[in-house]
């Protein structure tokens, strides 16, 4: 069951709790270090990696705890 702060996931109309973090960039539009993410839960997270990665868009794909606990930039 998820509430107001449980992140859900990007994936549209799913409201399941994601498990995994797709981090992104679209080089016509952000510096190379930037990135973007979409949530994703383990249903949907092949789909949206699929549909990131054939524009060239796809950076990284972790868990969301294991993106939670990486140090802050700035």
């Amino acid at each position: 069951m998820s509430d107001e702060t449980t992140p859900i996931c990007s994936a549209k109309g799913c409201r399941t709790a994601a498990v995994w973090v797709l981090a992104w960039n679209n080089p016509k539009l952000h510096t190379p270090e930037r990135r973007k993410t979409w949530l994703a839960c383990d249903d949907h997270r092949e789909h949206l990696s699929q549909f990131l990665g054939v524009r060239g868009f796809l950076k990284d794909v972790v868990t969301l705890s294991e993106w939670e606990s990486r140090p802050s930039e700035g």
